[in-house]
């Protein structure tokens, strides 16, 4: 491995889906001799980009999971991670973002700043990740870049610099203007891989000396030297390259490449912007917690002679076992060394240590401060942090949103439960906004993931991977029943067939408990019922909660007073007085004026404020009550109150009515009556399966 941390330079390649990451990642691994030919997503010759190195992001030209890879640039080493654009995979960034030292974000020439751009300019403001732009696809027709980089200005509050400025535009796309250098930069050979400079035609002179002008007057705020140099008119590279770097690194000024992946051109300038103007590990400042001062704040140095503190941040179950993605931010990781997981305090040896490139691996000694590589056979968890024996340090944790969004799973035998529970094992470590559980109370298996098309790749990677056949459905409402009115029991139990018989009398009332769930209260006297048999009568009106008699569903808020009943000296027991409670909740729980209760969720929806009356719509539609609004400068959010059961599916409306950009957040708040049509649809629906079971 190369030791001069200087020319090492750790980044993502993050952007909204669909504005070329993976074709972008594709082009820069041939430029570096990584690869030999290039392969498109979704291309013809269906052998699908490097990177995408899973069965199923090839058949849908996606990136599901990140993929990391390595290359050489002109001395440089370069570790990249191309990350996927789709929301639901938002922890797939998440995580890379939060090891990584720099970032490109690629935007559409087109489509501009969209809504999952949104996102990952959060993820890299919240991990402080220093980026620099890359407008692609200036080939198509539409493509604008000055109008993405005003509103890379005005949405997400960039400082953007304009470094390049197209020579012609969508069909007409040919090089692109440095100005920099002031140089034009044409792309020939068949791969763009033969690189033409010749002077700036006389057509684009102006633009050129004006755009220019501009980048001086930015970049002069983060040097002193450049600023006298400019007032003297001695501008020099070095000097322009020094200041726009000091504005990068300190995320208050972003440069911005133009470009075309698909058709090879722009990328080798890109590929010298990263080593130019993004930092290398020791420009980045790593904090860790240590545990022994109560969690103090100390600054970790990228030096390889130090002790050991490396996170691993993204777990992978590969064909010979699990594979550890780790960054090294101080000492160095050997094999033969031992290594202490914070976590549990376990120690661990070092066996083998690979450097990934997508799917391949070659064997390394060493993983030196500053550089990411990966273990194997390492039993560990997402986020742990290893350390060398005798330190007691810790990494932040990495935020992790909530799933919003579940699915019941039903295996179709046997042998599917034991490979489903292997798989759902599996993936839950691996994904932390993956989660799974059984209901205790309709005793199915849910999944919970960031959207439909999060849990629809989970479930076909358990049909491919493990051969799970399964099938799958909207989860089940947890309906309760409940009671309106006060209704009186008085019930004997009697069974006589010969030798000893069954005798039990239960009398008293229930009537509606709005706080509490059950309560059975004894106001027996004189000895009416034994003392001995009162647990039992307790035990039989406890026993007809799990199943109400009206739709089946579990009861809730009842109180029971039992006040009178009767025994035999020979026949009582306990046996007989769960019977008799049995018999007395149903004599009076059909007069008592059963109804079914739903649970109503408290959601929060988060949107631009255009799209606040659509979205208020739609959740009136829901049969929801808006609660309240707050605005808060470009968002607007809305508090309401709705039934689980219109909720179902509600992602993919919201996604459609504000163009990605809003989401939203749910928690359980109350149990309501249910309206009487609603009551009506469930009884009938009840009645039609009874109907299909028989």
């Amino acid at each position: 491995m190369d030791d001069r941390i200087q020319k090492v330079r750790n980044i993502g390649i993050s952007a909204h889906i669909d504005s070329g990451k993976t074709t972008l990642t594709e082009r820069i691994l041939y430029y570096t001799d990584r690869i030999h030919a290039i392969h498109d997503v979704k291309g013809k010759d269906g052998v699908g980009a490097t990177m995408d190195a899973m069965e199923l992001e090839r058949e849908r030209g996606i990136t599901i999971a990140s993929a990391a890879t390595y290359c050489e640039w002109k001395g440089h080493q370069i570790n990249i991670i191309d990350t996927p654009g789709h929301v639901d995979f938002t922890i797939e960034v998440e995580r890379a973002l939060r090891v990584l030292d720099g970032a490109v974000l690629v935007l559409c020439a087109v489509g501009g700043v969209q809504s999952q751009s949104m996102t990952v300019d959060q993820q890299m403001k919240r991990y402080n990740v220093p980026c620099i732009a890359f407008i692609n696809k200036c080939d198509r027709s539409g493509a604008d870049p000055d109008r993405v980089i005003a509103q890379l200005k005005k949405k997400l509050g960039h400082n953007a610099v304009t470094m390049q400025i197209p020579i012609g535009l969508e069909a007409d796309f040919e090089g692109i203007i440095d100005l920099v250098t002031m140089k034009a930069i044409y792309f020939d050979g068949p791969n763009g891989e033969i690189i033409r400079t010749e002077d700036i035609p006389e057509a684009y002179m102006d633009t050129a000396q004006a755009q220019r002008e501009a980048l001086i007057d930015s970049a002069s705020m983060f040097s002193d030297d450049l600023m006298e140099a400019a007032l003297e008119e001695q501008v020099t590279e070095e000097l322009l390259i020094a200041a726009v770097r000091n504005g990068a690194l300190a995320r208050e000024l972003t440069p911005v490449f133009i470009g075309s992946a698909y058709k090879n051109k722009g990328v080798q300038p890109l590929l010298d912007a990263v080593s130019h103007y993004l930092p290398c590990p020791a420009d980045v400042v790593n904090h860790a917690l240590d545990m022994e001062k109560d969690e103090a704040t100390m600054v970790l140095e990228t030096n390889p002679d130090m002790p050991v503190v490396a996170l691993a941040f993204k777990l992978e179950d590969g064909p010979f076992g699990q594979l550890t993605y780790i960054r090294v931010y101080q000492g160095t990781l050997a094999k033969g060394t031992a290594v202490i997981n914070v976590r549990d305090g376990k120690k661990i040896k070092i066996g083998r240590l690979v450097r990934m490139h997508a799917d391949q691996m070659e064997d390394i000694d060493q993983i030196r401060a500053g550089y990411i590589g990966t273990l194997f056979g390492i039993d560990c968890a997402s986020g742990d942090t290893f350390v060398s024996p005798g330190l007691s340090v810790t990494m932040t944790s990495m935020f992790v949103p909530n799933p919003v969004i579940s699915l019941a799973i039903t295996p179709a035998n046997n042998s599917s439960l034991v490979k489903m529970s292997k798989a759902l094992n599996r993936f839950t470590k691996e994904d932390p906004t993956f989660r799974t559980y059984v209901n205790n109370e309709t005793r199915e298996t849910i999944v919970e993931g960031m959207g439909e098309l999060h849990l629809e790749v989970y479930v076909e990677r358990m049909r491919r991977e493990y051969d799970v056949e399964l099938s799958t459905s909207a989860p089940r409402v947890s309906y309760r029943e409940t009671i309106t009115r006060k209704a009186d029991f008085d019930y004997i139990h009697k069974k006589q067939t010969g030798g000893s018989g069954q005798f039990g009398r239960v009398g008293g009332y229930m009537e509606p408990s709005p706080d509490e769930d059950f309560i059975f209260e004894n106001n027996v006297t004189g000895g009416a019922i034994p003392t001995q048999f009162i647990p039992a009568c307790e035990k039989g009106f406890k026993a007809c909660l799990a199943k109400g008699p009206k739709m089946e569903f579990s009861v809730t808020g009842i109180k029971i007073v039992i006040s009178d009943g009767a025994s035999h000296s020979v026949d009582s027991s306990d046996m007989a007085f769960q019977a008799a409670a049995r018999g007395a909740f149903l004599q009076a729980y059909a007069k008592a004026a059963p109804v079914i209760h739903e649970p109503i969720m408290r959601v929060v929806v988060e949107t631009p404020t255009e799209f606040q009356g659509v979205v208020m719509g739609s959740l009136n539609q829901r049969r929801g009550m808006i609660v309240g609004t707050q605005e808060d400068g470009p968002l607007c959010a809305i508090e309401a109150q709705i039934p689980l059961a219109e909720m179902f599916g509600y992602t993919t409306v919201l996604r459609s009515l504000t163009q990605g950009q809003a989401q939203f957040t749910m928690e359980f708040a109350v149990y309501r009556k249910v309206p009487q049509s609603v009551a009506e649809e469930l009884i009938k629906k009840r009645e039609d399966n009874k109907r299909q079971v028989a």
